[in-house]
């Protein structure tokens, strides 16, 4: 069994699939854990991404945060919703953040799909990331 080597231009392609397939799509953005921007799609510059990067590693922990506080389980999706955009933002299974840009007239449920759809193929774009053992972190 051969991998898919992991580059940028393949996780840009990859992104930019996603921005293409969903109407109202207007970027996609993936990030580690700790918020370093990995790539992004066509559609947003790279000091936006760069920006947005810092703003969904805040999501992120709120939403583990609000994960732990409610013990009812992982943290899968954070969606924000805005008067005319919708931001998503969902960890993969390798532990990277996917962030999609939508506008507001979009179809929310193919967004969702998409976005699901991706984060259970990313171990063909994405390094792995190890979340340390929580006697390692004081959790």
């Amino acid at each position: 069994m051969t991998h898919a080597l992991v580059t940028a231009e393949n996780l840009s392609a990859a992104l930019d699939d996603i921005v293409d397939r969903v109407p109202g799509a207007k970027f996609a953005v993936v990030l580690s854990p700790d918020g370093i921007m990995l790539g992004a799609s066509r559609g947003i510059d790279e000091e936006i991404a760069e920006q947005l990067s810092s703003v969904v590693c805040g999501l992120q922990a709120l939403g583990l945060a609000a994960a732990r506080l409610c013990g009812e389980g992982e943290l899968h999706q954070v969606v924000v919703q805005m008067s005319r955009a919708f931001l998503f933002h969902a960890t993969t299974g390798n532990g990277a953040i996917l962030t999609v840009g939508i506008d507001g007239s979009a179809e929310v449920g193919d967004m969702a799909y998409e976005v699901a759809l991706f984060c259970a193929r990313a171990g063909h774009h994405l390094p792995v990331y190890v979340e340390p053992a929580p006697h390692l972190t004081g959790r």
